[in-house]
């Protein structure tokens, strides 16, 4: 008897140099203040820790960013494309990182998140991380600069 294969729903594969056109495409669609091209060909130059996430067609549908140091991951970035949100694919994206940095030794995962993306803050605090700090005029605004929250979760 032979078992048919289901198709994976989703896959995650390391991003590379390949991919930037996409992500960067994602990127400015979603933020008013994007990270560049140049940002995250400096971070796959670097061997920082980046993941794409792809549907069944391969269409991608969510990317994220991530430092290694020591026994502490640093989550840089990790975005959803705009018809793909609501979804869980940011809870989905989110573990996947979080094991990849247990993977790494790390025992503690930390971020930064602006205040006003209310979505991602309650993510991040139902995933249990805790608010450990405030970085004054962190993140560019239509109108000068927005505070950023440090946040950190226990691996």
């Amino acid at each position: 008897m032979s078992a048919l294969l289901k198709p994976s729903i989703d896959r995650f594969a390391p991003m590379s140099e390949t991919d930037l056109a996409e992500v960067v495409a994602i990127e400015s669609d979603i933020y008013p203040f994007p990270w560049s091209r140049g940002n995250f060909l400096d971070s796959v130059q670097a061997g920082y820790s980046m993941w794409t996430l792809r549907d069944a067609s391969g269409a991608l549908t969510a990317y994220s960013v991530m430092t290694l140091m020591l026994d502490e991951a640093h989550l840089l970035n990790l975005s959803v494309a705009r018809d793909q949100q609501r979804a869980g694919l940011g809870w989905r994206t989110l573990e996947w990182m979080a094991e990849v940095g247990r993977g790494y030794g790390a025992r503690t995962m930390l971020l930064e998140v602006r205040p006003s993306n209310e979505s991602a803050v309650r993510m991040y605090q139902r995933y249990g991380f805790e608010r450990i700090g405030v970085r004054r005029g962190y993140y560019p605004a239509r109108i000068g600069r927005e505070d950023a929250l440090v946040m950190r979760v226990m691996l």
